[in-house]
């Protein structure tokens, strides 16, 4: 039997009640840039008009003049990070809307095949893996988001406790290669033989890691070698998360991991995401008093992201 194939279309999300706010903050302060701009001619007209010579009218009309200035570079900068971000936020709509609707209508698809068809038994068998595939991508996505309005939460309550870490990351590494079906040996693991113990919330930790070494297959094509070193330094545990991938441009290397920013593709292939892992990885190591970085020699050099937190 042939592969049964679709084409999807992507829709935007409706405009929600943030859409309208953010879009009467940016008109109020495009009137307040148009009402400034306004008062700035007005100054120095009146100060034409009026007189030169008054040394008071001078003073008066050179601050005010400064101060309109200063708020019209502000109104500026803040008009540019607000088209940025209405920019980040349509991609993210753009994502998750195809990162949910992409895995229903496959599974619609494929059900709809199977109740109007005779599907051999071979071929059955291969339609159910693979709505098993789209059903834990569709639970990824909206995992993934759940997770992103948890991180916003900074008094949510964790469940700490002493967690070793080679332990936690030998079973993030099983659960990413059993959801991937990868062999184990594709990502290669690093550890001292010594516990390496820290302070910390294990499911979460995993979630970290998990996000992290899915980022690093996304960005890595079709053969990726993955590695991850643990080590000691100091009173700090380090976690090396290596790739052999696109690589990150210096441009963006401080912007990965701000909400809804993806850095661009490095070819025609979109690469698929919301934008929300690797600042769902921030959040989660910062409650944990650590902090996270990334490294990068430039394009198609690879990555490394370095995970540091305080041993117990």
């Amino acid at each position: 039997m042939a592969n049964v194939r679709s084409t999807f279309t992507i829709h935007h999300f409706p405009f929600t009640i943030e859409h309208v706010r953010r879009r009467k903050t940016a008109i109020t302060f495009l009137i307040l840039g148009i009402c400034l701009s306004a008062l700035a001619i007005a100054l120095n007209v009146g100060w034409v008009i009026l007189s030169i010579r008054e040394v008071a009218l001078l003073v008066f009309g050179v601050v005010f003049f400064l101060l309109i200035i200063t708020g019209l570079i502000l109104n500026t900068v803040f008009l540019v990070r607000e088209i940025r971000r209405n920019e980040q936020h349509d991609a993210f709509l753009n994502a998750v809307t195809h990162e949910l609707k992409t895995p229903i209508a496959s599974i619609k698809l494929y059900l709809e095949t199977l109740k109007n068809r005779d599907v051999p038994e071979e071929k059955r068998r291969e339609f159910y893996d693979i709505m098993l595939a789209d059903n834990e991508r569709l639970l990824g996505t909206v995992e993934q988001v759940l997770q992103a309005s948890q991180s916003r939460e900074k008094q949510r309550l964790m469940n700490l406790g002493d967690q070793e870490l080679g332990t936690v990351l030998t079973e993030t590494i099983d659960i990413v290669c059993s959801r991937r079906h990868l062999d184990k040996s594709v990502i290669r693991l690093s550890k001292p033989t010594e516990d390496v113990k820290v302070l910390g919330d294990r499911s979460e930790l995993q979630t970290a890691f998990a996000n992290l070494l899915d980022n690093a297959f996304k960005y890595s094509g079709d053969e990726p070698k993955i590695s991850v070193k643990l080590r000691k330094s100091g009173r700090t545990a380090e976690i090396f998360f290596r790739d052999n991938g696109i690589g990150i441009g210096r441009s963006h290397l401080k912007r990965i991991f701000k909400r809804f920013y993806r850095a661009p593709a490095k070819s025609d292939v979109p690469i698929k995401g919301t934008g929300l892992g690797l600042p769902i990885v921030r959040s989660i190591i910062e409650r944990h008093g650590g902090r996270v970085t990334a490294e990068s020699k430039g394009d198609g050099q690879g990555s490394t992201f370095i995970v540091r937190i305080p041993l117990v």
